[in-house]
């Protein structure tokens, strides 16, 4: 009689425990690995979801959804809770293991944010008084083709405003929630007392039709949008001189000799903030600075 092989011995509890947590920890860091680099902007989350379902045992296939919406720039975590939402999906199911019917509606919503030839997204900002309204207006009236954000404010109407066209009039609390979700892509509290901010969702819209977008802003809510949307263009409205802004600031009539004293330290801590700008347009002229900047977001 021939002797039965000998049987290899089973590994011990503890060696299978520390080989699953060692592969455990390896997967988590290979996903947060992805997502780093869409934070970064290395890769898009469209580009992350097409792999997750060509290759289902990739680290990409075993994100969350909701993960890799947060990774977006500008997705916090309750607007990723909206979309998943909205999209009808689980806020735990994997980007890999979504069904037939679940990838289309999430891969439209990641392709409508994926970046666009040219600069869809232009922030105009500046120092006070160097005519960053009058310049906004002139592109207003004269290049219909570009998109103005509507500001949502907590102050009162001012005669002759009108509710949607100059501002969305809304109430403390109000505001407040918009702050809560998510909603707005910057605000501030303007000298102490009212709120401003710009809601997010027409922008959002706007852009995925195709048109281009340009939000007039101070310099507070341009680092904002900077954080929020990376591939946004920021342009520096600047003065000829610093003579020049004095003398429009003085010229205005509109504020006491200590408010024009305050801001005109204020204007000179924003123009050292230049650098941080992709581009300046001196505005010498209304039409030629208007011309420019919409030409800047033409430019791919």
């Amino acid at each position: 009689m021939s002797a039965a092989p000998a049987r290899r011995p089973s590994p011990p509890p503890d060696t299978d425990r520390r080989a699953a947590s060692r592969a455990a920890v390896a997967a988590r860091r290979a996903r947060a690995a992805v997502k780093r680099e869409v934070e970064s902007g290395a890769r898009t989350a469209l580009e992350v979801a097409e792999h997750s379902w060509r290759e289902p045992e990739s680290a990409e296939a075993g994100l969350r959804v909701l993960e890799l919406l947060t990774s977006i720039p500008g997705i916090g975590r309750v607007r990723a809770e909206r979309v998943v939402e909205e999209l009808e999906i689980s806020p735990r199911k994997r980007v890999g293991g979504l069904g037939a019917r679940q990838r289309p509606r999430l891969r439209a919503f990641l392709r409508a944010r994926q970046p666009r030839p040219g600069n869809a997204l232009a922030v105009l900002s500046g120092p006070t008084a160097v005519g960053k309204s009058t310049v906004a207006a002139h592109i207003r009236e004269h290049h219909p083709e570009v998109y103005f954000s509507v500001s949502a404010t907590t102050r009162s109407p001012r005669p002759g405003e009108v509710e949607g066209v100059h501002y969305r009039f809304v109430s403390e609390a109000e505001f407040d929630r918009l702050i809560a979700e998510d909603e707005l892509l910057e605000w501030a509290q303007v000298h102490g007392r009212a709120r401003y901010g710009t809601p997010r969702r027409p922008v959002e819209e706007a852009i995925a039709a195709g048109r281009r977008v340009l939000l007039e802003i101070d310099l507070q809510g341009a680092r904002s949008v900077r954080e929020k949307v990376p591939e946004a263009m920021l342009v520096f409205l600047a003065p000829p001189s610093w003579e020049h802004l004095v003398q429009r600031l003085i010229g205005r009539g509109t504020e006491s000799p200590e408010e024009q004293q305050g801001r005109l330290e204020t204007a000179r801590v924003e123009l050292a903030a230049k650098g941080e700008f992709d581009r300046i347009v001196i505005n010498r002229d209304v039409a030629r600075a208007a011309a420019e900047v919409v030409e800047l977001m033409d430019a791919p």
